[in-house]
Formats: structure tokens, sequence, C-alpha cells
């Protein structure tokens, strides 16, 4: 059985398997009508192992504009130069964990040795940055990152080779803006200007554009992507997967139906929300609609 298949017969299913399936069928309506697609992931996704996945769908062209928080960025990083991330449990000695050295995501650890190296890493790719200019909108330096790295499985690489921009409106939450802090003393007319790249996403699309968001977990990177359609006439496709509720009231939780009441998204969209952990609803979804548009030659090669 394929994955087409398996996610096809969700639809006999029930519950959240029905949505599933209804993920993945927006995913191709998205991309049939040529909508410029909005991927927005938290960080835990690439900690996850959905890295290499997410670099794969920038190179089938399934994302125009990405949109992730400063985890994703240093974490992809590290990745592409060789670091590994260790699967453990969740049920571990924490104060145990702390006194090795080792931090735990979930049941996924990542040692401080990996957090020295990529602190070893961005002096001289910011010496670079420096010498080119000294004022940076934050998806322009992304870009310059990504042009420097080798690694093919890197979302940053894949995006700077692609010209897809990403923006990441929380770039200081993180060991990457702390490094950038100390930057920052001594050079103090080094700036990465996040006001600056706010105009970079808004431009990303106008009024006439059609629009898709493929939305994974919320916060920040999800209300970012979002504001932006909202200000060029809302989202006329959209799939928000994730295990946040709607009673929080949180962004994280809001579902779709909710968006539509900002203008958020369009009162005629096809939207979906899938509520479960998105390391696997995700992949089913999305491999699902590549198997459709690979089938109907709608999705690039190589």
């Amino acid at each position: 059985m394929r994955v087409e298949e398996l996610v096809e017969s969700f639809q006999g299913v029930g519950f959240q398997s029905i949505e599933i399936a209804q993920a993945a069928q927006t995913m191709v309506k998205m991309k049939k009508a040529s909508a410029k697609i909005y991927l927005t992931f938290t960080a835990n996704m690439v900690t996850s192992g959905l890295r290499g996945f997410f670099a794969q769908l920038i190179r089938l062209g399934m994302a125009d504009v990405i949109v992730t928080t400063a985890g994703s960025i240093e974490e992809d990083v590290m990745k592409a130069t060789g670091e590994r991330f260790i699967i453990g449990t969740y049920s571990a000695d924490d104060i145990e964990l702390h006194e090795k050295g080792t931090n735990r995501v979930g049941n996924l650890y990542i040692t401080n040795e990996s957090y020295c190296n990529f602190e070893s890493l961005m002096l001289p790719i910011l010496e670079r940055l420096y010498k080119k200019k000294a004022r940076w909108p934050v998806s322009e330096m992304l870009r310059e990152i990504g042009l420097g790295l080798k690694d093919k499985d890197s979302i940053l690489y894949q995006a700077a080779k692609h010209n897809v921009p990403i923006f990441c409106p929380g770039i200081t939450d993180g060991a990457v803006g702390f490094h950038l802090f100390m930057f920052q003393q001594k050079h103090k007319d080094f700036v990465v200007d996040v006001v600056e790249d706010f105009k970079n996403i808004l431009l990303s699309s106008s009024q006439d554009d059609i629009k898709g968001m493929i939305s994974l977990g919320g916060g920040i990177s999800k209300h970012h992507a979002i504001l932006s359609c909202l200000l060029n006439g809302g989202l006329d496709y959209a799939v928000y997967m994730t295990t946040a509720r709607q009673e929080s009231g949180s962004m994280s939780g809001a579902t779709t139906r909710e968006a539509k009441s900002w203008g958020k998204i369009k009162d005629d969209s096809d939207a979906v929300t899938v509520i479960g952990d998105v390391s696997i609803t995700f992949p089913l979804a999305m491999i699902k609609a590549l198997e459709v548009l690979e089938r109907e030659k709608l999705i690039k090669a190589g």
C-alpha cells in the first residue's frame, strides 16, 4: 500500500484521520491553484528530525516562503556541520542529564558540546557578514548564511539555492540571538533589522496573489505569516497542524474557523485543522500530496 492509498483510506476511519486526509487534499489544491505557499514551523519540528524533509519540500517547490523560530536556524546550522542529536526517553532523570551537560527536548537530547561547537561556527559567519555590510534584515542574513553551507539536507542551504526567503521574527530567542548580542558588543553598528524584514514579508505577496499556508505548531511563526497574508487580503487555502487546543485562546490552538473572524482566512477558503503530533500527521499528509502531485507532474524534479 502506498502512503497515498493509506491516507485516502482515512476518509472512512473518522475523527482526526478524516482531517489528515482533508489536509492532504488541501495541500494538493493549493499547489494546483499555483498558490504562494507559506510554510511555518516551530523549532521542535527541526529537532524532531523533519529537517531534511523540509529541505526536500523546498527543493520540490512546495514552499515559497518560510517562517520559523530561532531554534530552527541554530539547529539547522548545527546539523549541517555534523552535529547529531540523541534519541532518549521522556522519563529520563533530568537532574542527572544536567550534571552531564545534556539538554532534553521531549525524548531527544542535545549536548552542551553541540552548542559550544555552534558558538565557534557563528563568529566567523558573523565576521563575514559584517565585512559585507553592518545592517541586515533577518531574511537576507539567513540567505547569506545558507549560501555558505554545503549540506543538501539543510533548510538554509536549499532556501538560499531556490530563492525561498526564510523569516524569523524572533531571531534573538535562542543561542543564535545570544551570539548576535555578543557580536554587537564589539561592533556597535552591527544591526539585525526585524522591522525592515517585516516590510519584506508584507511585500512577499499581494492582494492579487492566491495564498496558501501550511502551519505546523503555532506561536510567532504561525502568526507572522498569517498577519502578512491578512494585510494582503487573507488566505485562500490553509492547513493548521498542532497539538494545542482552541480552549486556551492561544495562537497555537486557534483553528482555521477562528481565523475567519479576523479575515486572516477568506470566508470561502479551503481550510482544515488537524489536532495531533505533527511529527506523525504532517509526513503522512504531505507524502500523500506529493505522490498525487508527482503523478500529475506538478512538482519540480531534481
